[in-house]
Parts: C-alpha cells; structure tokens; sequence
C-alpha cells in the first residue's frame, strides 16, 4: 500500500535562460493555493493526499504543469478556478478534467 493515496506535484521551476518556466505563471502561489485546500478538506497526510514542490518536469512550454501519481495525470493549469475543478473533480471524485489535461 502506498504511503500517499495522491502524490501532486507542481513544476515550480524558474529557468535562468529566458526559456519558458512554469513559475513565470505563478506555479509557486497556485501550489500554496492547491496545498491549503487539501488541508482544509482534511485529505492531508499519510493515506491522502501530498502537494509537493517539484523543480523541473521538463514540460514547462505547456506550462504551468502539474502531475498527479499513481494516476500519472498531467494537467495544464492557468487560474484558481482551474486548480479548484482539478481538486472538486480529480482529487476529491476521482474523475480526470479532460479540458486541463495535457
């Protein structure tokens, strides 16, 4: 059994080079945003669910990207209302946000 029903993890990456990174969109805010609501749901911690930081996924050009494991779910993320139907339908009922999925 897992440790973690749901590992998240938010490319919160900043190159250096002018290449695209996901944090010139603020990746850093959505994932405190995101990590504040599983708190408040109560689904953090061992056998729920884990937001996590993560440098580069090497996706940043369709960025700002995050990834949900096991399920291995890539999603494309612009705006808090994107990351609350990630969290309403992906993390709480377990459906995939086709539209955000990358």
């Amino acid at each position: 059994m897992s440790y973690f029903k749901q590992h998240i993890f938010f490319c919160t990456n900043q190159r250096s080079d002018g290449r695209a990174s996901c944090q010139d969109h603020n990746a850093q805010e959505m994932r405190d945003y995101l990590k504040k609501k599983v708190k408040g749901a109560g689904l953090a911690g061992q056998g729920g669910v884990r937001v996590n930081n993560a440098g580069c996924l090497d996706r940043c050009g369709q960025g700002p990207v995050l990834v949900i494991y096991p399920e291995e779910t890539w999603y494309q993320f612009k705006t808090k209302k994107d990351i609350d139907e990630i969290f309403e339908q992906h993390i709480e009922n377990n459906k995939t946000v086709d539209k955000l999925m990358i």
